[in-house]
């Protein structure tokens, strides 16, 4: 092609160059990214699970992923104490059936009267771990629970958040 005859154009530091026409200045303030979602949750129910997560992170830091759940449940507790979460522990959950109350189930841990938090050691976590867990919220009428498996390589990998 023979550019002889045709003007060449060459665009340097304007916005011009990359195909935006405007400055910063006429573009107005830039909106920040967010990368959560807004959440149904208060700000105290949030907060208890960022500080639940903690320490279940701190649990999995110092023992890793092959102890019993037993062991994690107890070093769940040891850990919620040293950060001053109150909890309550095995609390029995009672089920209505044709007006009759069937005893016999038991919640891992309540953070706050908040949080349910189940604690789990498997290979993989199961529908029926989120069934049990969704079960367990409706019958305290909580919104917020916490299914961790403490048997992953890292923590993030075993944790589900669910919220009613």
């Amino acid at each position: 092609m023979n550019y002889e005859n045709h003007e060449r154009h060459e665009i340097h530091g304007t916005h011009e160059a990359h195909g935006n026409r405007h400055s910063p200045e006429q573009r107005g303030p830039r909106k920040p990214f967010r990368l959560r979602i807004e959440s149904p949750l208060d700000a105290e129910t949030e907060a208890v699970i960022t500080r639940t997560i903690g320490c279940a992170i701190a649990v999995h830091t110092a023992l890793g992923p092959g102890f019993l759940e037993s062991i994690y449940k107890r070093a769940m507790r040891i850990e919620l104490d040293a950060q001053r979460l109150p909890y309550e522990c095995e609390r029995a959950v009672s089920v209505a059936y044709r007006g009759v109350e069937i005893r016999g189930q038991r919640i891992d841990l309540i953070v706050e009267n908040r949080v349910v938090v189940e604690l789990k050691a498997v290979t993989r976590l199961d529908p029926i771990h989120e069934a049990q867990t969704i079960s367990y919220l409706r019958t305290t009428k909580l919104r917020a629970a916490l299914l961790i498996n403490f048997r992953v390589p890292l923590l993030p990998q075993g944790l589900r958040r669910i919220v009613l």
